[in-house]
């Protein structure tokens, strides 16, 4: 665990953000009084007492408003004896509540990292974790993680792999779902806190057009926000989910140093925590695995009505990146690996431009890449992307890998369930369209009855339109199908005998459609990039 794996929250949050930056630079003059320069003192000695029981050094960190020291195998965080415009943790008292709030919070996500919340004694003889004598302080006492599995430092060293974000994915959604909920008409996630959010970014905003946007979205945003709210959708969130607060621990992704010190700054709507790890990957120049993380988490959770707020919380969250980067440039803060606050400002002024709402559907029998060529277009070209097989399982309780069979009686796949499933798809379709994004709807479309109601719904919004028509021999359709049904881990339950009858079935592209095809040969490399460049540059 390196110093800048323990993020000064007093920087690195500021979505409500009272510290300007003059203040923060004036933070350590204002404040050195008795009370700190003793607590500087018990951490130097508690340094000492941990490299003489470890018997190698202990590394000391310091942010701005904590004390990390680092053993062995343990680490201690200790509070700063301060008094901040957004937290005053000068009495013992409140930093024991602190402690104990940060171990609460942190093993919802982590629970083998964060061990517990330690006593400072002093029993005369110099300050010690736990021990006899007056207690002086505490102290959260974690685990400490091995080098290198920060998702920033596997970033840097090219070992974050498209397997990470999906297990991440996969993490957050559960924790989304078993995380408390907002009292109905709490001021958690209301327009008023996200006025107060970007009233705290007013000194990072520098673009003047950035600056109306976000007033626009202000106002444009404000029913969607107290809608999400009344559905349950504001929750404890992490509230601070970047690349350097995501690791591989114990070869399953976690997350760690979540908001403890204000409750406005976690509990917030969930798409937030998820467009804050989206956008970190995105300014580090990781678009493929931010929009591989985005839709692994849409398809876990169906959550698709967040898409009308996810790009204004992006836009949020690297302004946040970028304040953060700067006041730690102007405190002497060591920099860490990773891109720097012009990077996220760039990032920031780039989203709200670069709206781009356009329509794909796919087209195939079972077995002839779909749902292949959907994901790597949506990675490469930074879509959103709904899947029929996943969705209509979603309507009986069901888990994308989990099989319908022998637990839906009379199956899913009866003309009902389909009417319903392209239903479903065509309002996920609408609703991204109209939030600006490129989407993707993974599905046979074997009718042109299907395929007509789509196009109607490009036409209606003003989006291009494109089918990806992807086809093969019957036989090497069959070998996949055998294939994919021997792994089990495909959301799809076609079958041979599926197959057969769908083949029947499928009505052929007509000349219009043809003309909006992008004709992709299953038997053939598939470059999907030039399918990803294609699909963008159609009008």
């Amino acid at each position: 665990m390196r110093p800048c794996r323990m993020r000064d929250h007093a920087l690195a949050q500021v979505p409500r953000s009272r510290l300007p930056a003059r203040i923060a630079c004036m933070v350590h003059r204002m404040h050195p009084s008795s009370p700190l320069a003793a607590a500087r003192a018990r951490v130097a000695a508690l340094q000492a007492s941990l490299t003489a029981s470890d018997g190698a050094p202990a590394t000391l960190v310091e942010t701005h408003i904590s004390w990390l020291l680092l053993g062995r195998s343990t680490a201690y965080k200790l509070k700063k004896p301060l008094k901040l415009p957004f937290l005053d943790a000068t009495t013992l008292a409140a930093r024991r509540g602190f402690c104990d709030e940060e171990l609460r919070l942190n093993r919802r996500l982590a629970p083998s990292l964060y061990l517990d919340v330690v006593e400072i004694r002093d029993d005369g003889q110099g300050a010690t974790f736990g021990g006899p004598g007056a207690v002086l302080d505490v102290a959260v006492r974690m685990r400490r993680f091995p080098d290198g599995a920060l998702w920033r430092e596997m970033l840097i060293a090219g070992t974050l792999a498209p397997h990470h974000v999906d297990d991440m994915a996969q993490t957050l959604a559960r924790f989304h779902r078993g995380a408390a909920v907002a009292p109905a008409g709490s001021a958690f996630g209301s327009a008023a806190a996200h006025a107060q959010v970007v009233q705290g970014l007013d000194e990072t905003i520098q673009a003047p057009a950035l600056r109306t946007w976000m007033t626009r979205q202000l106002e444009a945003l404000a029913p969607w926000w107290s809608a999400r709210q009344r559905q349950g959708h504001v929750r404890e969130c992490h509230g601070d989910l970047h690349l350097g607060n995501v690791l591989q621990l114990d070869g399953q992704a976690a997350a760690f140093d979540g908001i403890e010190f204000d409750a406005a700054l976690r509990w917030t709507d969930v798409i937030d925590d998820v467009a804050f790890l989206a956008m970190d990957l995105l300014a580090n120049g990781r678009r493929m695995l931010a929009f591989r993380f985005l839709n692994a988490y849409l398809s876990a959770t169906g959550d698709y009505d967040a898409l009308p707020g996810l790009r204004f919380s992006m836009v949020c969250r690297a302004l946040v990146r970028a304040q953060v980067t700067a006041l730690a440039q102007k405190q002497g803060v060591p920099p860490v690996d990773g891109c720097d606050a012009r990077a996220y400002l760039a990032l920031a002024q780039a989203l709200p431009t670069a709206a781009d709402p356009r329509l794909a559907i796919t087209h195939g029998l079972p077995g002839s890449g779909k749902s292949f060529v959907s994901q790597g277009v949506l990675e490469t070209a930074g879509a959103v992307c709904v899947r029929s097989d996943v969705e209509r399982k979603r309507f009986f309780g069901l888990e994308a890998a989990v099989s319908s069979r022998d637990r839906v009686a009379g199956g899913i796949y009866d003309p009902a369930t389909t009417q319903r499933t392209y239903a479903r798809l065509h309002s996920v379709a609408d609703t991204a369209l109209r939030s600006g994004w490129p989407v993707i709807v993974d599905a046979a479309f074997l009718r042109r009855s299907e395929r007509a109601a789509f196009a109607a719904l490009a036409a209606g919004i003003g989006a291009p339109f494109s089918v990806l028509d992807c086809h093969a021999a019957l036989p090497l359709l069959r070998q996949r199908i055998a294939a994919r049904q021997a792994a089990g881990t495909d959301a799809s339950e076609a079958d041979l005998a599926v197959l057969d009858k769908l083949a029947g079935a499928d009505e052929a592209l007509s000349a219009t459609e043809r003309a909006a095809a992008l004709v992709v040969d299953a038997a053939a490399p598939v470059s999907l990039p030039t399918i990803a460049a294609q699909w963008l540059a159609a009008t």
